[in-house]
């Protein structure tokens, strides 16, 4: 399979689970409970494309600079670490839901500028940036903005549907097990590379 294709499944995957129950997730359900979904899928899909371009180029930077075993390891940690913050779970403050609905002038300028803060430092931003060590930068980058977009999106469709009655804890497990899954089959690679 080419190697940009298996990058940008890889990234699609990681990053949907990892927004999964993710504040940023929580945040787009919040926006698209008081304006129109489009604008707000919009502003989201900016934000992510810049957070997660210069994430790749941190990665790629990274992963030219240090062995792969010791990256994979890294990334293994990083990754039982993502599931660890998972299990934890990610609510809004009070603030932040404050600041999702006082906006009333351009909503996909707010949605983005909104998005674009909350994900710096954020768990996805950081797998992304793991995978980029790893995988090549194009595929990540792409594989990792849809992926992003794709779980915001589901978040705004079926918190509409279901009028917030998602199964927070089953998600957030799910996802906690996917990241543990991630993170034992990176040590293994690190373990393999480094003996």
């Amino acid at each position: 399979m080419d190697a940009v294709v298996v990058s940008t499944l890889v990234s699609f995957w990681v990053i949907f689970v990892a927004e999964l129950g993710d504040k940023s997730q929580l945040m787009a359900l919040t926006f698209a409970t008081r304006y129109r979904v489009w604008p707000v899928l919009v502003g989201i899909t900016a934000a992510t494309t810049v957070v997660h371009l210069a994430s790749v180029a941190i990665g790629h930077g990274l992963g030219s600079a240090l062995p792969t075993g010791w990256i994979n390891l890294a990334a293994a940690l990083a990754f039982l670490a993502f599931g660890l913050w998972t299990l934890r779970g990610d609510e809004l403050t009070e603030d932040e839901k404050a600041k999702a609905s006082r906006v009333t002038k351009s909503v996909v300028i707010a949605v983005g500028t909104a998005f674009f803060l909350s994900e710096l430092g954020d768990k996805t931003m950081l797998a992304t940036i793991t995978l980029a060590t790893d995988y090549g930068w194009f595929g990540v980058w792409l594989g990792s903005t849809v992926g992003m977009v794709a779980a915001d999106a589901l978040a705004i469709v079926i918190g509409r549907a279901l009028g917030r009655n998602l199964p927070e804890k089953a998600i957030r497990y799910g996802a906690s097990a996917l990241f543990f899954l991630f993170g034992a089959w990176l040590l293994v690679e690190a373990i393999t590379e480094l003996t």
